[in-house]
């Protein structure tokens, strides 16, 4: 019931009213998780808009997970609108969160535009999921409607131009979350390289508010948008609103990226207790990100000596950034940042 509350509906919709046959048609597969899949298509104001389609509640396996209950998806969607608005306020406000514009629950199987748009993706990127082709009549889906927020960094190697565009991309996403702790008590807990989108900006300084003080950064002509809350946590009227993996063994055991080393790290940290708070988990995801953005390629090498200053600059960064408590602390007090 709450989560058709966060709906504004009495009961779930079919597929159709919810994405008409001419958005249907224009649908075009962007990405996947565990959870099911992502979709672009347009709005009805002609912006370009992402489809989060989250199949919930059924007993069948997805991707070799069990389907979200309603009381995950509602955890989601609590802190996607919560994050969303964090670009509407006057005492700590960023735009460095993905803006959810729409949210609807559906009913039906997979529509064929839908699993055609899947094949494609499959042909060319090879997907990692299961062909969404088994669902029954009765499945009921969760439809997310985001802003187009761009590329994953993780799909940005050899794209950007150069380590200019990875300290802004840091600054970007050290600021926005450091809002988020001070406004919410925000942890990420998952925020590696597929979960940083980043899309090309005519404007020159991006601009946001912690603790009713002004702060800037160059944008070097990319704008940051952080997705995906699925493990995340955060405090709204004293409510606590966050995801138990202190059970989810295979999340630990993850080998060959640093990514799962995060995990662990986390864990270590917070004696395998997620209801706390603990920013200092930002930290070590900023450090992650800063790890990833030094070891990518990019359009210009390093060889010029403001760019050799720049690598330089990122490399401390990586070195001192674990020492900070919390995002807000980085933001403040880094170096790289002042």
């Amino acid at each position: 019931e709450k989560v058709y509350q966060e709906c504004q509906q009495e009961g779930p919709i079919t597929f159709q009213q919810c994405i008409p046959p001419d958005k249907m048609k224009l649908c075009k597969k962007i990405g996947e998780g565990t959870f099911g899949e992502v979709f672009s298509t347009t709005n009805s104001k002609k912006e370009t808009v992402a489809l989060k389609i989250i199949p919930i509640a059924g007993h069948q396996k997805v991707n070799g997970e069990d389907q979200k209950t309603f009381a995950e998806i509602l955890h989601e969607v609590i802190i996607s609108k919560e994050l969303s608005s964090l670009g509407e306020k006057e005492n700590n406000q960023t735009e460095g969160f993905i803006t959810l514009n729409n949210l609807h629950c559906v009913q039906g199987s997979y529509p064929e535009q839908l699993l055609k748009a899947w094949d494609k993706f499959d042909r060319e990127r090879t997907s990692e999921n299961d062909r969404p082709d088994f669902f029954g009549s009765d499945q009921l889906f969760l439809i997310l409607e985001f802003e187009f927020g761009g590329s994953d960094l993780e799909n940005m190697k050899g794209k950007l131009s150069s380590l200019v565009v990875a300290k802004s991309i840091l600054h970007q996403v050290a600021a926005a979350l450091a809002v988020a702790e001070e406004a919410l008590h925000f942890e990420h807990r998952d925020l590696h390289w597929g979960n940083v989108l980043v899309k090309p900006t005519k404007e020159k300084e991006g601009k946001y508010t912690l603790n009713r003080t002004p702060g800037s950064f160059e944008t070097s002509g990319v704008h940051v948008n952080i997705i995906d809350y699925s493990l995340s946590r955060l405090e709204i009227d004293g409510l606590t609103v966050s995801c138990d993996i202190s059970s989810d063994e295979e999340l630990f055991m993850g080998k060959g990226d640093y990514q799962f080393e995060i995990y662990r790290k986390m864990r270590e940290e917070n004696g395998n207790i997620w209801s706390d708070y603990n920013p200092h988990t930002n930290v070590l995801w900023l450090h992650y990100l800063s790890d990833k953005l030094l070891q990518m390629t990019y359009k210009r090498k390093a060889t010029t000596n403001p760019l050799k200053k720049m690598k330089a600059s990122l490399v401390q960064f990586h070195r001192e950034v674990l020492q900070y408590q919390s995002a807000t602390h980085v933001l403040q007090n880094c170096s790289l940042f002042q």
